[in-house]
């Protein structure tokens, strides 16, 4: 099983910034990507984040140059800088880690972080 503990959600005023952690831990074989979405009011769930093995990355437009994920894979640790927040960022956040565990991949989701971006 595939562990993941969310932490450094919040609310902060517009134009604030936040660090979002997730670590993952279990019977992990090797981790192939990591990531964040998020789920706002009345929304669907929708990527905000990626980073691969590799450290590739993937944002969704919205946030593209304001957010920054990171991984450090000796941790087993993703992180979502959020920089300049605006209110429309206002959302549960969720860590994915899409891992290889007892043999098979699996997806792991994370139990939400709350986000309000709020003046």
């Amino acid at each position: 099983q595939v562990q993941l503990v969310e932490s450094g959600g919040g609310l902060v005023q517009p134009g604030g910034s936040l660090r979002l952690s997730c670590a993952a831990s279990g019977s992990i074989f090797s981790i192939n990507a990591m990531g964040w979405y998020r789920q706002a009011a009345g929304k669907e769930r929708e990527l905000v984040a990626a980073i691969t093995s590799g450290y590739s990355t993937d944002y969704a437009d919205s946030v593209k140059g304001r957010f920054t994920i990171s991984r450090d894979n000796a941790k087993n640790t993703v992180y979502l800088q959020m920089n300049s927040l605006k209110p429309e960022d206002t959302a549960v956040y969720y860590c994915h880690v899409r891992a290889i565990a007892s043999m098979r991949r699996g997806d792991y989701w994370g139990q939400g972080t709350q986000v309000t971006v709020s003046s």
